[in-house]
């Protein structure tokens, strides 16, 4: 899930929210880790319930951020594209591209987060998301990355109980594997615009989280804001290989 992305320690934050935070994040990993693993119907489901409920918190902060209907009723058209792309390729994905797509995005945020807390340093861009760091974009770059490099390693490995897997006809050299982390790299990157379009909004809106849905995370907009540009790049990448 998308959150940290290399955030300072937040203000106003108190301590006392930790407990709220871990019981809230466990919660979510054992839901999505169940749908996951039941695939199928159920996983389906449960991708179409997040990408509902997304949706309609985007529909609130754009209600939220302008008066204009005309730029209102834009915005939605938009934003039903936008998530709605990203949750039909992930309905679409067989398990690898899928693992790869949580993975990239779970692994960026978790780079970001420690990078950007023990390095601080410069804002990558203060008014529309004042606790982002170019140390936690690094950092994200990184982790992600790594994570790419190991997805490919244990595809090539066709390890049984994985399931199918991906025929990527490439060899593993050193050349393959930089590209490889370079790709990871980038859809940190990706990530990462994902989550400072939705700072965006949610300043234009006048809000800090997109909802109060989850205790101690905001709302779903909040958790896969880097995971739906992901999804449609990575989807776009698969289709022209396949092509």
């Amino acid at each position: 899930m998308a959150g940290a992305n290399g955030d300072l320690p937040t203000e106003g934050r108190k301590p006392s929210d930790l407990p709220v935070r871990l019981v809230s994040a466990a919660a979510m990993l054992a839901v999505a880790g169940a749908a996951l693993w039941q695939g199928g119907q159920v996983l389906d489901l449960f991708i179409g319930l997040v990408a509902f409920a997304c949706f309609a918190e985007f529909t609130v902060l754009v209600a939220r951020a302008t008066d204009n209907v005309p730029y209102r009723l834009a915005a939605l058209i938009a934003g039903g594209l936008y998530i709605g792309a990203a949750a039909a390729i992930l309905v679409g994905a067989g398990d690898f591209l899928l693992v790869l797509i949580l993975g990239v995005t779970v692994f960026t945020d978790t780079g970001a987060y420690f990078a950007g807390r023990a390095i601080g340093g410069p804002r990558i861009a203060p008014r529309i998301s004042p606790s982002k760091t170019w140390a936690g974009l690094l950092g994200g770059m990184i982790g992600s990355a790594l994570w790419t490099i190991a997805w490919v390693l244990v595809i090539d490995s066709g390890i049984d109980w994985l399931g199918p897997r991906f025929a990527l006809g490439i060899s593993l050299d050193g050349a393959n594997l930089l590209s490889i982390a370079a790709l990871g790299a980038g859809l940190a990157v990706v990530a990462q615009a994902g989550d400072f379009f939705e700072s965006w909004l949610k300043r234009r809106a006048g809000v800090k989280d997109s909802s109060r849905l989850i205790p101690g995370h905001g709302g779903v907009f909040d958790r896969v804001d880097g995971l739906l540009p992901v999804a449609i790049v990575v989807g776009g990448i698969a289709a022209s290989v396949a092509n």
